[in-house]
């Protein structure tokens, strides 16, 4: 599993490697039952603390996105991907909307701001 975190970002490792880690079940890249790293081996291999990765894991699980059975360990969560895609376009629409008014209140074109969002988008 490839997550990359960053120091030098303002946001907080555990909330990046959630980000991640949810973005890879979205894409199918991590399916439903699979097995996720222990707290311990993603900790030691993202040279972080195991309270970071437990923080992270703890978010995913109560967002719905990871089970954690006893013993066993963590596993990507049985999810309903069209409702959880329309989650994410629900909230990208609210985001964008305070986006536009800050836009409009500072006077920027809609082609300033749509140069802005695909270079904003192409970054990922």
């Amino acid at each position: 599993m490839d997550i990359i975190i960053s120091n030098s970002s303002g946001v907080p490792i555990y909330e990046q490697i959630a980000r991640q880690m949810k973005g890879l079940i979205l894409r199918g890249e991590l399916r439903e039952g699979e097995a996720l790293p222990s707290m311990r081996l993603l900790a030691k291999e993202l040279r972080i603390s195991v309270i970071t990765t437990k923080r992270a894991y703890e978010e995913l699980e109560r967002e719905g996105f990871l089970t954690t059975v006893p013993g066993k360990g963590c596993f990507v969560a049985p999810r309903d991907l069209a409702l959880v895609r329309e989650d994410c376009l629900r909230r990208m629409e609210e985001q964008l909307s305070q986006a536009v008014a800050t836009a409009k209140a500072g006077g920027i074109s809609l082609e300033e701001m749509t140069s802005a969002l695909d270079i904003l988008y192409g970054d990922e």
